[in-house]
C-alpha cells in the first residue's frame, strides 16, 4: 500500500472513531459499562491519531516508530499543538490499556471529557486541512 494512502485510510478510521467518542462522551449520567466504553473508545481514537501522525511523517520521509517520538516530531513539525497534553494522553492510554483501576479510570474519564476530547478535535481539524490539500 502506498504510504499516502495509508495515512489517509488511518485518518478516515480516526474520524469514525472520533465521532463515536464524541457520542459516548455526551451521555448524561453514564452507566459503568458506558464509562468503560468511553475509555475504550478513547484508547482506539488516540491509537489511530498517533498512528496517523506516524504514517504522515513516514510519507514525509521521516521514519519514526515510537508513539512518544512521533508525538514530539509532529509537534516540532507543527502538525499538533500542546505536546505536553499529547504525552499526558499517551500515558493515560497506556494506563487504561494495560490495567484496570477504578481510580485511574475515573481520572482518565475526567481528562477525556475536559481535555483529550478537545485535543483530538483539534487534531481532526488540522488533518482535515491536509486531506483537502492532497
Amino acid at each position: 500500500m502506498h504510504p499516502q494512502a495509508r495515512w489517509q485510510q488511518r485518518f478516515s478510521n480516526f474520524k469514525k472513531s472520533f465521532a463515536l467518542l464524541q457520542e459516548i462522551s455526551s451521555i448524561d449520567s453514564p452507566s459503568e459499562a458506558e464509562e468503560l466504553g468511553l475509555i475504550k473508545s478513547f484508547e482506539m481514537c488516540f491509537e489511530l491519531a498517533w498512528k496517523t501522525l506516524k504514517d504522515y511523517l513516514n510519507y514525509q520521509g521521516q521514519i519514526i516508530n515510537s508513539p512518544r517520538d512521533v508525538i514530539k516530531q509532529a509537534s516540532q513539525d507543527l502538525l499538533i499543538n500542546n505536546v505536553d497534553l499529547w504525552l499526558e494522553a499517551l500515558l493515560s492510554r497506556n494506563e487504561t490499556t494495560h490495567i484496570y483501576d477504578e481510580g485511574v479510570a475515573d481520572r482518565v474519564i475526567t481528562a477525556i471529557k475536559e481535555e483529550y476530547l478537545e485535543l483530538l478535535k483539534q487534531f481532526r481539524s488540522n488533518f482535515l486541512k491536509f486531506e483537502e490539500i492532497i
